[in-house]
């Protein structure tokens, strides 16, 4: 184990300070000769992850040797700025589950009138403990709810996906960025599925406890929410997504209650 951080340390190290430093963690606006790969990339990763096409991060390009940012943070952050997002959230009501540094620090630069940051386990003090499943917020009172890969840790995300309509303001907005498969034509989960390692085996993570499949934008949009998808290529035609570490065939999962 010791072994192995080292050898992350130096790759680290070498991929920040290296001549021919070509990428660009647009988090820290710097760049750097690689993003790191998440628990060895994807050879590592489970078999039935790889033959299902998992739409999410990019195993081989996800830690920027610098800051420390995911990849999921860099096409959060190109996203919301690319929408205008962030523009539109200054005097605004937002609620943010497990809130990403990068997307806070912007989050508060744009003057939101209430900023609840929320996690059902906070690991920092500034974060409050909140249930997705049991919001403590008034009907129609929150402009904007940001859950970036949250969905599929919650136990019924059809409960929540009704509490995140519940909360929403009309015409407030909901960013849900969920991994899924673009091969599998229905969701799936099983309740003798319980353990880490057959979870991490069928849902692709030890605390995933189902696998979305293609019909994951009507399963979003059941409980009301209207969806606003955008794909990279739509939105971000302009960055090239190798050199910002984004995976391009990842959409932007806006949702509105209309």
């Amino acid at each position: 184990m010791k072994k192995n951080k080292l050898s992350r340390l130096a790759h680290a190290a070498a991929a920040r300070w290296l001549p021919g430093r070509r990428k660009l963690c647009v988090v820290c606006d710097q760049h750097v000769g690689w993003f790191l790969p998440h628990r060895g990339g994807w050879r590592n990763a489970p078999p039935l992850m790889r033959a299902l096409n998992i739409v999410g991060s990019d195993l081989d390009h996800v830690e920027c040797p610098a800051c420390g940012a995911s990849d999921r943070e860099r096409h959060l952050l190109l996203y919301m700025e690319e929408t205008g997002i962030f523009r539109a959230i200054n005097g605004q009501t937002v609620v943010h589950f497990a809130p990403e540094r990068a997307i806070v620090r912007c989050i508060f630069k744009s003057g939101p009138a209430r900023y609840v940051r929320c996690d059902l386990f906070p690991s920092h003090p500034d974060v409050e403990r909140v249930d997705m499943l049991a919001m403590p917020f008034a009907d129609a009172s929150v402009d904007l709810i940001i859950a970036n890969h949250v969905l599929e840790h919650v136990a019924d995300d059809s409960h929540a996906l009704n509490e995140i309509h519940r909360i929403l303001k009309p015409g407030g907005r909901a960013i849900l960025q969920t991994p899924y498969s673009t091969k599998l034509s229905a969701t799936w989960s099983d309740v003798g599925i319980t353990d880490d390692e057959a979870r991490l085996q069928a849902y692709g993570q030890e605390d995933h406890v189902r696998l979305y499949g293609s019909d994951i934008f009507m399963r979003l949009s059941s409980c009301g929410l209207q969806p606003c998808i955008q794909q990279h290529n739509e939105l971000l035609a302009q960055l090239d997504p190798i050199t910002y570490g984004v995976n391009k065939a990842e959409p932007f999962f806006l949702f509105s209650r209309s």
